[in-house]
């Protein structure tokens, strides 16, 4: 019996979506996205007019199951955090100290997050030559896989919930002139928000197997990414007006800082909430 012809597609050099047909006539797909966050492929074979999906092992979609519930759920607490921090800060609800630590706390649970989706890709199915999935092999707590685009996006995503921390334990401090507040607190600010934006346009590069964006109404997982990245515009939005003017020592304007960010805090809590249902 011969070898299964394969189609492989993706964005620039990573691969996304692959595609096996087999001499007897039956045809696999892996898909990046659908095979890590639901342990699936589809197979349609010879006369069938529709996929089906074949399942990874009940190990591997139980491994995929607790960690998207504990990925989602930090999500939706970090956002409804941030949120609350925003609106302490735009109400005039307790002092600047008591929004610090509330923002904060949401920071860790971002932190928390994004370091369960790189776990995800971490210990996601594999998928073996010619179709189907490899066993899972054991735990891992790390990995360097940058050759995959989603080992990347969640990666990046990480990297920029890390420089939040920065900017947030960096806001308890006092006595800073105006040099130090945009050098310490505003800048990682905006790092933050440019690798939240970058992770999420690597994130639809997965979804749309091209570097130029799609629509993809029906994909539960395009829906959590296009929220997510509206939140990180919105962030962005955020963090531009909160650079402190060195003239008068006063936000650009606060009314959009507090704004941006409870709205798109928001946004992440929506996400969170989708991803929750995009699982095994």
């Amino acid at each position: 019996m011969g070898q299964p012809e394969q189609r492989v597609e993706g964005a620039g050099p990573f691969t996304t979506r692959l595609t096996w047909e087999r001499p007897q006539g039956e045809r696999v797909v892996w898909d990046s996205r659908p095979a890590r966050k639901r342990g699936t492929l589809t197979v349609r074979g010879p006369g069938e007019t529709a996929d089906r999906p074949s399942a990874a092992t009940p190990e591997a979609l139980h491994r995929l199951r607790r960690l998207n519930t504990v990925a989602s759920g930090a999500f939706v607490v970090g956002g409804l955090l941030f949120a609350l921090g925003a609106a302490m800060s735009q109400f005039g609800a307790g002092d600047p100290l008591q929004s610090a630590w509330v923002y904060f706390t949401g920071g860790l649970f971002f932190n928390l997050g994004g370091y369960v989706s790189l776990l995800q890709v971490l210990n996601g199915p594999r998928h073996a030559p010619g179709g189907g999935f490899q066993d899972t092999g054991g735990w891992r707590w790390w990995g360097y896989e940058p050759m995959r685009l989603d080992w990347l996006s969640t990666f990046v995503l990480f990297s920029g919930t890390l420089v939040f921390a920065v900017n947030l334990l960096d806001s308890f401090l006092q006595g800073l002139s105006v040099q130090q507040v945009n050098r310490l607190i505003w800048t990682p600010d905006v790092i933050g928000c440019v690798l939240f934006l970058v992770s999420g346009h690597l994130a639809f590069a997965e979804i749309c197997h091209r570097f130029l964006p799609c629509i993809r109404s029906r994909s539960l997982g395009w829906w959590v990414v296009a929220v997510n990245q509206f939140g990180s515009l919105l962030f962005m939005a955020s963090a531009l007006a909160a650079f402190t003017r060195p003239a008068t020592g006063s936000l650009v304007n606060v009314d959009i800082a507090n704004w941006a960010t409870l709205t798109g805090a928001l946004c992440f809590s929506i996400g969170g909430v989708l991803q929750y249902f995009e699982r095994p």
